[in-house]
């Protein structure tokens, strides 16, 4: 059957959901009073913060199964040359994200942020890596063995952790591969020290199974244009997303879910997931035609990147500027939030925040203004 040429609202909506999201449980008016779902788990486990990540890299590869017929159009040093631009400005753009201002305040005066001691690996970095890994996978293989590919990298990954993380400790914070190989790669100052300790969650090694979240998504939006909008099709997703579902707690009984080290039953929990959240957007929107809450969401899924970016990069502003001893972000906090208590004003201040930025995407969209890399 020939691929359609429809756009399916549910995978622009999906795609804005996971923008949405991204941004309340990134911007929280006071890590130390958010409510619990809204954190990540702390090593072992999973909470529905942990979705976010991983559901936006599903949401790349659904966009990647719309641009894929074009790409096989094109002279194959022409493919090339746009999946590597693209990964390259993404990878720069989270890298000067991470140096941004590029100067912090030390004794009440400025000083310039290191460039040998940025974070290397993050965010967006693994978003490029990730999407020009499965590009070419996709575009030298069919979509089903490009997703067979990742998931004998799942059994990779596993096998990596467990021959060269430390023995006995090959998944813990400080004895796992992912922090032996940034260490030896990148060194220490180079690293997120979110944990406490130099530790990266967005690290090389772990990339590796984070691909098949792009691969799987890929065949998820490659799936549905085959397929069209259908009640067959929606089954179908259905019971995939049970059946992973399934196999990811079977193996976390082995294997650990952690999103942190991002463990190959990670994947399976998180794709299971989306492919369910997926099948039942397509039937509100596509099969019941339930669409008048929908283009809040789309406003996100139609300029993704550039929303969160934006969303980065005035939280970085909140907290580099400041009046007397603390940030603005911690002032407008406790100014104007706090006093709706602890929890509920760390809540709405993240709520706030993100319909600022939805507010910046609407504007866009409504001068047709779509930036793309």
């Amino acid at each position: 059957m020939a691929i359609t040429a429809q756009r399916f609202t549910a995978l622009d909506v999906f795609r804005g959901m996971t923008v949405c999201f991204m941004i309340i449980v990134n911007t929280p008016g006071n890590g130390a009073t958010t409510f619990s779902p809204l954190l990540h788990a702390k090593w072992h486990g999973f909470t529905p913060t942990d979705l976010v990540f991983p559901s936006f890299l599903f949401a790349v590869g659904n966009a990647l199964s719309f641009v894929m017929n074009r790409y096989r159009t094109m002279p194959t040093s022409q493919v090339w040359t746009k999946i590597l631009k693209r990964v390259i400005i993404i990878f720069m753009l989270g890298f000067l994200m991470y140096w941004f201002p590029f100067v912090h305040w030390e004794e009440g005066r400025l000083v310039g942020n290191e460039l040998g001691s940025t974070r290397i690996f993050g965010v967006l970095q693994r978003i490029a890596l990730c999407f020009g890994i499965a590009a070419l996978l996709v575009y030298y293989l069919d979509g089903r063995r490009a997703l067979m590919v990742s998931i004998v990298g799942l059994l990779v990954y596993w096998a990596l952790l467990l021959l060269f993380g430390e023995p006995g400790a090959q998944l813990t914070l400080h004895g796992n591969a992912v922090l032996k190989l940034d260490n030896w790669l990148v060194g220490a100052k180079h690293l997120y020290m979110g944990e406490g300790v130099p530790f990266d969650p967005e690290g090389l090694l772990s990339t590796l199974p984070a691909v098949a979240n792009v691969t799987a998504g890929f065949a998820a939006g490659h799936f549905l244009q085959k397929q069209g909008k259908n009640y067959e099709a929606l089954a179908k997703l259905l019971l995939t997303g049970c059946t992973l579902l399934l196999a990811a707690y079977l193996w976390n009984l082995t294997f650990p879910i952690n999103k942190k080290l991002w463990t190959s039953s990670f994947v399976v929990l998180t794709v299971a997931i989306d492919c369910i959240i997926l099948a039942l957007l397509v039937y509100v929107i596509d099969l019941r035609g339930k669409t008048t809450w929908t283009y809040f969401f789309e406003v996100f899924g139609r300029n993704p990147l550039f929303i969160y970016l934006l969303s980065e990069v005035l939280s970085i502003l909140l907290y580099f500027f400041r009046t007397g001893d603390e940030s603005y972000y911690a002032a407008i906090f406790k100014s104007v939030f706090l006093p709706l208590g602890g929890y509920v004003g760390s809540f709405l201040f993240a709520i706030i925040f993100m319909l600022i930025c939805w507010i910046v995407g609407y504007l866009l969209d409504k001068r047709k203004i779509y930036i793309r890399v």
